[in-house]
């Protein structure tokens, strides 16, 4: 039991799986003893055999599929665009003062405001087909992302930039040999962390005169009080995101194994 209760001690792997899988059973039990009761109405709180029968039915039929595909494209795309934007401006802020002037204040004032305020400017900016969905995502990440990423490089130790000069590094050779490896890893951990904004982001991106995806079918069934609907695409959502985010994961251990201490 003590070792439960040390700081930073890692505890057996099955024991650790056992504690994650009786939460979600759990947090299951306790769903199924409020809504099988009956005295909360099903408009409010659908009971998980409605809601799965409702996850079966739209697989089986395949009307659920062709939702998802659409909303992992509207995602990737707006994430993608975003990465390949913020991870630069981040280094550069992170790297240089004068970039760092530049950059971080404007977005750490963008960064706290609404993306659903944004919704009605994009839609004039350009206008209401897929690219409006992939801009919403495109902004909610985005101004996220550069001060992190800026953080990441501030945390580079100047004893690494400084054997770098010391052996005749020129500054781009140690932004591309030194600062970009080093915060390789918690870059990833970083994108981690934003693709679960993106998915977030996701509804609202959805609102932008959508007739499909993930977020218009909870919407569309909002409208009809089917509240089983609405918990179903809840849950594929965020079991799409958790598998996304155990890729990242999985992805960081296989790309940068140093990182946690492996070899």
């Amino acid at each position: 039991m003590r070792k439960f209760f040390a700081i930073r001690t890692k505890i057996n792997l099955k024991i650790f799986n056992a504690l994650a899988a009786g939460v979600f059973l759990l947090i299951l039990i306790l769903w199924m003893v409020l809504s099988e009761q009956g005295s909360i109405s099903p408009i409010f709180l659908p009971t998980p055999r409605s809601v799965f029968g409702y996850l079966a039915n739209v697989m089986t039929t395949g009307q659920i599929w062709s939702d998802i595909g659409i909303s992992f494209y509207r995602i990737f795309m707006g994430f993608i665009l975003a990465a390949v934007i913020g991870i630069p401006l981040g280094i550069l802020a992170g790297t240089f003062n004068f970039a760092e002037a530049l950059i971080q204040p404007v977005s750490e004032f963008i960064r706290y405001m609404p993306v659903p305020a944004f919704v009605p400017l994009i839609m004039v900016w350009v206008g209401i087909n897929e690219s409006a969905k992939i801009a919403v995502i495109f902004l909610g990440t985005l101004f996220q992302l550069i001060p992190m990423v800026a953080d990441s490089v501030r945390a580079v130790p100047d004893d690494l930039l400084s054997a770098a000069y010391t052996l005749g590094a020129k500054p781009r050779t140690v932004i591309l040999k030194v600062i970009i490896p080093a915060i390789a890893p918690r870059t990833m951990d970083t994108l981690r962390i934003m693709m679960g904004w993106a998915w977030t982001y996701l509804v609202v991106a959805e609102l932008v005169a959508a007739n499909s995806g993930l977020g218009y079918s909870i919407l569309k069934a909002q409208r009809f009080l089917k509240t089983d609907a609405i918990f179903g695409g809840i849950l594929i959502i965020g079991f799409l995101g958790l598998m996304t985010d155990r890729l990242f994961v999985l992805a960081n251990r296989k790309l940068f194994p140093w990182a946690e201490g492996g070899s």
